[in-house]
């Protein structure tokens, strides 16, 4: 069995101002996105720029934050958001919701599209490949919160989560098991997949059939959130209650996408 490493959540402080691994995992992801983009704009006819790419960001970042945090409050904790609304703002604390930053982030590439003349389908494509890399980063930030634990486990690589509400038994690194998975395997096939061009959201479907089928899977190795517990048949979650959806419009997307250039 491995002991977990206990980690304090603040990497320093500048006076009276605490800063978090939590908040420099996003910091990363963003920059790493950034750094992404501005490869992909500088290759021939990409049709996008430097500036471009910044202002995505911009508005991706905003959408994240926003729709993940509300997203999570929402879907995760919503009696406890009513009691104390204030809560949306602890994003230090983690609490983050993919599926809500995903809407989040929808609603602003659709404004990003808008306001730069591009399609939704150029902007979403174009996004998507930079994602995987700051979904890794955020995991890592969990792993440092001590949080996300997995279920009891018997496998010689459970964790234990000592002075946490995990209790003394071993568990699966669920967490780890994300990193890797939404993480640097969806990293791999979608930049490899949008390396040559694909018809419109092909890469966007790919990414959410791929996306909702590893959290899918995932969430049988993690522990339901306490305060929801499973939410049917005694065994789905609301992580993969949310991830369905994902599965089934990243198919339906992929489908049109190829079928429409067949006509």
């Amino acid at each position: 069995m491995v002991l977990y490493p206990l980690i304090d959540p603040i990497a320093f402080s500048l006076g009276p101002i605490a800063v978090h691994w939590y908040g420099i995992m996003y910091l990363i992801g963003f920059s790493s996105a950034w750094l992404l983009g501005c490869y992909r704009a500088k290759k021939p006819h990409s049709g996008w720029t430097t500036d471009h790419v910044s202002d995505l960001i911009f508005y991706g970042a905003l959408g994240v934050v926003l729709g993940g945090r509300l997203g999570y409050m929402l879907f995760y904790d919503f009696s406890n958001f009513i009691a104390n609304p204030l809560l949306i703002i602890r994003v230090w604390d983690g609490g983050m919701s993919f599926h809500g930053g995903v809407l989040g982030v929808s609603l602003s590439l659709w404004l990003f599209a808008r306001f730069k003349n591009k399609t939704l389908s150029q902007v979403a494509d174009f996004l998507v490949p930079l994602v995987p890399l700051g979904l890794a980063a955020g995991r890592i930030g969990n792993f440092i919160n001590g949080e996300l634990w997995g279920r009891v486990t018997t496998m010689p690589w459970g964790m234990i989560y000592p002075n946490t509400a995990a209790g003394p038994l071993p568990r699966h690194p669920s967490v780890i098991y994300e990193f890797f998975l939404e993480g640097i395997v969806l990293f791999i096939i979608i930049w490899l997949f949008s390396a040559k061009p694909r018809p419109a959201f092909a890469v966007s479907g790919l990414f959410l059939m791929c996306y909702g089928l590893f959290r899918f899977i995932c969430e049988f190795f993690r522990q339901p959130d306490p305060q929801l517990g499973f939410i049917a048949f005694d065994w789905l979650t609301m992580g993969q209650l949310l991830s369905l959806p994902m599965i089934i419009v990243g198919i339906a997307l992929l489908t049109w996408s190829y079928c429409r250039i067949k006509r």
